[in-house]
């Protein structure tokens, strides 16, 4: 029978491909489907899963459009779901380079190598001033509470700079001076009339920096290396071995600034404490101070202590108040009012 032109045609049915009509499928390869024949070569077939043919609940047009276009975007998707071979190594450098914080100059350019490294703080106090603030008693109040930072004094165009670990100062540096000699001129500045702030830090930066002096050493990054990297393109700080802190400050070439394993104590030069610098003999009183079985000993210990008994011993032993202080990290300032009674009370004299 022939159809008639004018009637409405039916819709084909692809007609179906007889198993003997198929071509046979290379060895290794399934066998294609009737769809994949109509796909363009470029186009990705996926196969639905029996989830995905299962029957679905009706969702609204707005929600079907809202999946649609979280599941484009790459941020919505978790992380749990992406594959660790589709993380490139640039990313995971980037992302290990987000993790280490970039500190900021405090004083941006400045001559003295530790001012020029120190990060920003915001002073924890300002605007000192002898006029009002004894600095020997604002250190020992520093040192009792073991505090880190750096000490900032300024006299017009004069500065100096202090940094305490432990609360103890460590290292220093001004125009033309480090160490001993520049703690002695932010001393001097002060009772000038310099105004003197006061900036905290954190533990492993205040260690970082404690090695910075007068010069510049080969670096040499070992497992267990803490101090500051300084390059041409910024400088970085090592604690340990890792990379804890970057800073954009730079010296024209490469060096480094190891940090001492303990940072030791800057003892104030003699011109400044020449007492700290001299020598003590022992009295007979002083000798018996040390001796148990003398009443002596008793009332010296219960008006110094074990602290005082080891100190006077120390002096026995023809050490300076300032070798003293070096090697048991004593302040200065708690020792010169125990020598001082000492000469009075006549347990030692003064070579």
């Amino acid at each position: 029978m022939t159809d008639d032109p004018n009637s409405p045609q039916k819709p084909q049915r692809p007609a179906i491909q007889h198993a003997e009509q198929r071509k046979p499928a290379q060895a290794g390869q399934p066998p294609a489907s009737p769809e994949s024949a109509s796909l363009p070569a470029s186009t990705i077939r996926v196969t639905p899963t029996p989830q995905a043919m299962a029957p679905q609940p009706v969702v609204p047009p707005e929600t079907q459009a809202h999946d649609a276009s979280s599941a484009q975007s790459p941020a919505a998707q978790s992380p749990a779901t992406q594959s660790p071979a589709a993380q490139s190594p640039a990313t995971t450098t980037e992302e290990l380079a987000e993790l280490v914080p970039e500190l900021t100059p405090m004083f941006p350019g400045a001559s003295p190598f530790l001012a020029r490294f120190l990060p920003h703080s915001p002073p924890t106090y300002a605007g000192l001033n002898e006029s009002f603030c004894d600095l020997h008693a604002f250190l020992k109040s520093l040192h009792e509470h073991s505090w880190y930072g750096y000490l900032y004094a300024v006299l017009g165009d004069q500065t100096a700079y202090v940094l305490l670990f432990e609360g103890r100062t460590v290292t220093a540096a001004a125009a033309s001076a480090t160490g001993e000699q520049a703690l002695g001129e932010l001393l001097n500045l002060y009772e000038q009339g310099a105004s003197l702030s006061a900036h905290p830090l954190s533990p492993v930066y205040a260690h970082v920096l404690s090695g910075i002096g007068s010069r510049a050493w080969k670096f040499n990054l070992t497992e267990d290396f803490t101090g500051l990297h300084a390059r041409p393109t910024g400088a970085i700080f090592y604690a340990r071995g890792e990379i804890v802190a970057t800073l954009p400050a730079t010296l024209p070439y490469e060096g480094a600034f190891p940090a001492p394993l303990r940072p030791q104590t800057l003892i104030l030069p003699r011109s400044l404490a020449g007492w700290a610098h001299h020598h003590y003999n022992l009295t007979l009183r002083g000798r018996d101070g040390m001796n148990a079985i003398t009443d002596v000993y008793h009332v010296f210990r219960s008006e110094y202590g074990e602290a005082g008994l080891t100190f006077l011993r120390a002096l026995g032993e023809k050490l300076t108040p300032a070798e003293y202080a070096m090697r048991s990290d004593a302040a200065l300032h708690d020792l010169e009012p125990m020598v001082h009674s000492f000469l009075k009370t006549g347990y030692v004299r003064e070579v």
